[in-house]
C-alpha cells in the first residue's frame, strides 16, 4: 500500500557499506525519476551515478549529513552509502528547475524503499568542491545528492510535542526520532 511505503521512506543516514547497490539498480531507480512529472515537460534533469568505492569516496567529503545532530560528523566508515545519485539541472535547457528535482528524488527514494534499500536527500552540498572532484561541467547545476544503501538504523516517526520542536534526535540506542505535525495542524479550513 502506498501509505505504508511512504511511512517507510525515511531519511536514513547510516548504511551497511558492505551491501552493494549496483549500476542496474541505480538505472531502475533513475527510470522512476524519468517517468515523473516535469515542469513544462522540459525534462532538464540529468543523473550522475556513483556506486564504486573510489567514486563514493570522492563524493562523501562534500556532503553535510544532519544539521540537528551537532556532535555527529556523518556516517563512519562501514556505515557510509553504497551509492549516490547526483541530480543535476541542465542549464542549457532552462535556468529554473522548479520542483522537478524534488519529484525525482522522492520517486527514487520510494523505489529504493520498495527494494529494501533506503536513502537520504542531501541539499547541503559543497557544490564547487563536488564539481571539481567529479569534473562536472559548469552548465550542469548541482541540485541534490541522494545517498543510497541498505539502512542499519531505525527511524521512528513521533507526534510533534506541544512545544513545537521539529528537530529530529537520536536516543541512547541510536534510534532516530523524527517529529511530525498532525494532519489537524497542517489543514486550513
Amino acid at each position: 500500500m502506498l501509505l505504508d511505503l511512504i511511512r517507510r521512506t525515511r531519511s536514513y543516514r547510516r548504511f551497511d557499506q558492505r551491501f552493494p547497490v549496483g549500476r542496474e539498480t541505480l538505472l531502475e531507480l533513475v527510470n522512476l525519476a524519468r517517468l515523473g512529472a516535469s515542469a513544462a515537460n522540459l525534462q532538464p534533469l540529468r543523473y550522475l551515478l556513483s556506486y564504486t568505492p573510489e567514486r563514493n569516496a570522492a563524493v562523501f567529503p562534500h556532503l553535510a549529513w544532519a544539521a540537528y545532530l551537532k556532535d555527529w560528523p556523518g556516517p563512519a566508515e562501514g556505515e557510509r552509502p553504497a551509492a549516490y545519485v547526483i541530480i543535476l539541472g541542465d542549464t542549457r535547457l532552462t535556468k529554473n528547475f522548479w520542483c522537478d528535482h524534488g519529484i525525482a528524488a522522492q520517486n527514487i527514494l520510494l523505489g529504493a524503499t520498495e527494494r529494501g534499500l533506503g536513502g537520504c536527500i542531501i541539499g547541503a552540498i559543497k557544490k564547487d568542491e563536488l564539481r571539481a572532484a567529479l569534473n562536472i561541467p559548469r552548465y550542469y547545476e548541482i541540485l541534490l545528492v541522494l545517498a543510497l544503501g541498505k539502512p542499519v538504523e531505525q527511524v521512528v516517526l513521533e507526534n510533534l510535542g506541544p512545544e513545537g520542536d521539529v528537530r529530529y534526535w537520536r536516543d541512547a540506542a541510536g534510534v532516530h526520532h523524527v517529529p511530525k505535525r498532525s494532519l489537524e495542524q497542517i489543514i486550513l479550513e
